[in-house]
């Protein structure tokens, strides 16, 4: 059945969350829809169900979490979990599905919160079982406290490494150890912006609060990895690594990879919003004013799909949203949500200017953005980076003339992992910058889509 609204807002993350509360005490008639079954997003997945210890590593972010769900519970927002979009038009018709029938959700505006995905960066042997993402790990160790196998490797570069290393040896498991990319030139060009960091001193402290949680238990921390690869028989058994040009190798029953986050951009690429490449943070981010409206009128968006701010920051960017939202349904004037929305800004921009110090400290290494020949890319496809690099040498010029040459970037996943790594691909091979290459174009279904459910629409 189709619906209608003031406001939808899709995403229940903290952006999401902050937005749909902030915009219903205004008498915004708000509808909130969720791929997950309950909200929470990401960092607060799980949040009405998960047992809370007193003195967890996550605690500041838990009581947050409990807080902010609570509030959206109370505030009398519609609220649709398992319903994912896979349309999007500019009047404001979304198409949706809750996986048995699609529908139409007809809003007057619209926020899009949908939140960050981790980098995919190949390296030899991550096809093979038994190895996967942090971000998936903590997934699974917030929902079911899964513990992984003694013998489990991070590798990569930025904080959820350590959060989540943090966690295991708070839920009682246990780390072999951490495979450290990160450059060490990295830190010089972070002092740079100390200044914002040393603002913000919460962030600081509690890096380094994670860092002394795990080295006291023992993790093996090896620093300066310049390269990665994951060996085995069917599954992972060895993570081999390099550092100064000595190549180690250690046994491993699981390989979990990251090199930071970057912002889910498929919604706002599918609406035709217009982008810019972010050179410090190395993605793509929608162009937005500093109220989060995007290039498509009535469309807005917060959190860390405009760019990765964190958790607090993209809390923030909700509540400045709804409030620019409200002002738009003629529920605020102008100078009321000027006024409302001041302390959000005062707040917002102290995280921001401490963000960019975490950005240029966990910046990839370039040589793990540019992989071996012999490597896949497009793991749906099973492409390798050779048949994008010969695909250049054809004469392909971007990201969907590859796509043609060598169906990079057609399987179920559409783009969503191998998009960003494929065009840095490109771009090397053809000597040209990011904003000039581009990535692949999104088209509707933003997910797969069945017959039955396309065939149960109204319209």
């Amino acid at each position: 059945m189709s619906v209608s609204c003031d406001l939808l807002v899709i995403g229940a993350g903290p952006a999401g969350l902050a937005a749909a509360s902030t915009a219903a005490k205004r008498g915004v008639d708000v509808t909130l829809m969720d791929e997950q079954v309950a909200p929470g997003g990401q960092i607060h997945r799980a949040m009405e169900s998960r047992a809370f210890k007193a003195e967890s590593v996550s605690r500041a972010d838990d009581e947050r979490g409990v807080a902010l769900v609570a509030e959206f519970r109370a505030s009398g927002s519609r609220y649709q979990p398992g319903t994912q979009a896979w349309q999007m038009q500019a009047d404001g018709k979304v198409y949706v599905t809750d996986g048995a029938r699609a529908r139409v959700i007809t809003a007057r505006r619209v926020i899009i919160a949908a939140g960050a995905i981790e980098r995919a960066v190949p390296i030899p042997g991550w096809t093979l079982p038994g190895v996967m993402t942090v971000g998936a790990a903590q997934i699974r160790l917030k929902t079911i406290t899964y513990k992984p196998p003694a013998e489990t490797w991070l590798a990569g570069s930025g904080p959820l490494l350590w959060l989540y290393a943090a966690q295991v040896i708070e839920a009682g498991g246990r780390i072999a150890g951490i495979l450290d990319t990160t450059p060490g030139s990295n830190r010089m060009r972070a002092l740079r912006h100390i200044g914002g960091a040393l603002g913000h001193v919460a962030y600081l402290k509690r890096g380094l609060t994670l860092q002394r949680c795990v080295r006291a238990a023992g993790v093996l921390v090896v620093n300066h990895v310049e390269a990665l690869e994951a060996r085995g028989e069917g599954c992972v058994q060895s993570v081999r690594y390099c550092v100064k040009g000595d190549w180690r190798e250690a046994p491993a029953a699981l390989l979990l990879l990251h090199q930071g986050v970057i912002p889910h951009t498929h919604a706002t690429r599918a609406l035709g919003a217009e982008h810019h490449w972010n050179v410090l943070q190395r993605c793509f981010v929608p162009n937005l004013d500093s109220w989060g409206n995007t290039s498509i009128e009535s469309y807005a968006a917060a959190g860390d799909c405009t760019g990765i701010v964190g958790a607090e920051a993209s809390l923030l960017q909700g509540h400045i949203a709804a409030l620019e939202a409200a002002r738009a349904l003629g529920k605020l004037t102008p100078a009321q949500r000027d006024e409302l929305a001041a302390p959000h800004f005062a707040h917002l921009w102290r995280h921001l200017a401490a963000r960019r110090f975490l950005d240029a400290l966990f910046a990839p290494r370039a040589s793990l953005l540019n992989p071996a020949d012999d490597v896949v890319v497009c793991r749906c496809e099973s492409v390798t980076a050779k048949q994008i690099r010969d695909a250049v040498v054809l004469g392909a010029m971007g990201p969907n003339q590859v796509k043609a040459f060598t169906r990079c970037g057609m399987g179920p996943c559409q783009g969503r992992l191998c998009g960003l790594a494929a065009a840095e691909i490109l771009a090397a091979a053809r000597g040209k910058s990011m904003q000039e290459t581009g990535v692949f174009k999104v088209r509707a279904p933003l997910k797969p889509l069945s017959l039955s459910e396309l065939a149960a629409l109204e319209e």
